[in-house]
């Protein structure tokens, strides 16, 4: 009993700084100051005023499918503001959308999936989550059109704009380059010594346009969004990688095989159901696939590895519960079938495409 306490242990903390020596420096830390920046420098007033049902849909669906990475949402946030959305009179298919899309977009979660996991699959999160979100919103909206008739009378837009930038124009859209740059520098294959004079002649770059561009306010709010970031997400990341890491020394990825270990139709249900039900935070649902599962040593196929990527950051148990009390057990119900069996056939269909 003992021994495997102690095994488990250490497999945990293995995992752990696995983790940490390959992907936190390189990845995270600059993906969190995208996203700090993201919710500093680019307006959201105004983004979620367009869900409202009179909205032209090709407007207010491309919105929320893709403000997740404008809002930098997460799975933990992305209920309260929902609830929000939806109380203000948003249509229930925007309203939907952003529910999905939200946490699958996140910008954190799709640089870390295509960096641990595979740039393929990166890829294919980030584009079935805005497809199936706008899928599951339209099929909402048919399904429930009582709702947006019910709430379309007494409508109050969402936000209101706020006062223009003083910077130019231009000064904004480099600074994210140069964010960017920085992360695609420090993740490539170049060796060390070439990475790091890269980084850092970007850096100082980066630091010219907060000194001169940009008021003092404005870099201190940037660094206080990524400190919120980090501070919520840092410690649930680390704690869950280390307790994965212990339960992966009693289910090793190899008993999982015979159930997700092919891209069959059935394997990619089993993914998404699971994924409906585990609460995962997010990021963590990354390293669950790519170690407690296995995807990175061969025992978890792709399809339902997308799948369950697709269905986690979506929904979990205690979401659902959440869900129901905002918008009642039968669009919930809805909801969940519907992201469960998209998030299968995507899938499917990813698993089996040769790609």
């Amino acid at each position: 009993m003992i021994e495997q306490v102690i095994g488990s242990l250490t497999n945990g903390w293995i995992t752990l700084c696995s983790y940490l020596a390959e992907h936190v420096v390189t990845c995270l830390i600059p993906a969190f100051f995208i996203a700090g920046a993201i919710a500093t420098f680019v307006r959201k007033d105004g983004v979620l005023k367009y869900f409202s049902p009179d909205a032209k849909k090709t407007v207010s669906y491309g919105i929320a499918s893709v403000s997740g990475t404008i809002l930098a949402v997460c799975s933990c946030t992305i209920l309260p503001m929902f609830a929000g959305i939806l109380k203000k009179g948003s249509g229930i298919g925007p309203a939907i959308t952003f529910l999905y899309a939200g946490p699958a977009i996140n910008i954190l979660a799709v640089i870390y999936t295509a960096k641990v996991l595979g740039p393929d699959i990166g890829i294919a999160r980030a584009i079935s989550a805005i497809v199936l979100s706008i899928v599951i919103g339209l099929i909402m909206t048919s399904l429930f059109r009582d709702h947006d008739e019910k709430r379309e009378a007494g409508r109050k837009d969402i936000y209101v704009s706020t006062g223009k930038r003083e910077s130019p124009w231009w000064v904004v859209p480099v600074f994210f380059i140069f964010l960017v740059s920085i992360l695609l520098i420090a993740t490539s294959q170049l060796d060390m010594l070439n990475r790091l004079f890269i980084v850092y002649i970007l850096s100082m770059a980066v630091s010219f346009l907060l000194i001169f561009y940009f008021t003092r306010d404005e870099v201190t709010e940037w660094g206080y969004e990524i400190w919120d970031l980090a501070k919520k997400i840092f410690p649930i990341l680390l704690t869950g990688t280390f307790a994965l890491g212990m339960i992966s020394y009693f289910l090793p990825p190899e008993f999982f095989k015979p159930f997700i270990g092919d891209n069959s139709l059935f394997s990619n249900f089993i993914a998404a159901f699971l994924g409906a039900i585990l609460y995962m935070p997010t990021l963590l649902e990354v390293p669950v696939i790519g170690t407690t599962f296995g995807y990175l040593s061969g025992n978890m196929a792709k399809g339902p590895a997308l799948a369950l990527l697709l269905s986690g950051p979506g929904i979990s148990l205690p979401s659902l519960l959440v869900l129901s009390r905002i918008m009642g057990n039968k669009k919930t119900g809805v909801y969940a079938t519907l992201v469960i069996v998209f998030s299968t056939l995507a899938g499917f269909i990813f698993g089996n495409s040769g790609l």
